[in-house]
């Protein structure tokens, strides 16, 4: 679970997107990003969680905020995911969880009574500063830009 809080810096990091490039927290300085953490490309949770930030976009982009997805998988899986859904965002491939460590975003889960290591859904909202503005541990995937902006209503 994230030990992240509103009001401290959030972690810098630089990663590769789906095309190779590079990525990093400061391409975003002054202006607020949604960092959302996901378990696995083509997945159902996580596609409508990245359908639903896709559909409300512009929305999203006209508030002021800039979108990037990070999971483990690798690049080649973002840029079928990305194609597949026409995904306008970039996806930070993190095969090393680097990053999703960093955020706190690693830990211990539990299906059919199995535990295991893996990515914890969450969304980190970074201010024009490189803060940390919101953290939201459980995701309405179908609702989440929603669930975002009612933060800032």
């Amino acid at each position: 679970m994230s030990t992240l809080k509103p009001g401290i810096k959030a972690p810098a990091f630089t990663g590769l997107d789906q095309n190779d490039q590079k990525i990093s927290l400061k391409d975003f300085a002054g202006r607020k990003l949604i960092l959302f953490f996901y378990p696995k490309d083509q997945t159902p949770g996580c596609t409508a969680e990245a359908c639903n930030l896709r559909d409300n976009y512009e929305v999203l982009k006209q508030n002021g905020f800039e979108i990037a997805g990070i999971s483990a998988d690798s690049a080649s899986s973002h840029q079928k995911f990305i194609q597949k859904y026409d995904l306008p965002f970039p996806l930070i491939a993190d095969t090393e969880h680097k990053i999703i460590e960093k955020f706190g975003a690693w830990g211990e889960k539990s299906m059919y009574g199995k535990k295991y290591m893996g990515i914890i859904r969450t969304t980190v909202v970074v201010d024009e500063k490189g803060k940390i503005e919101h953290v939201i541990a459980k995701v309405d995937t179908a609702n989440h830009a929603q669930q975002i902006l009612d933060l800032y209503a």
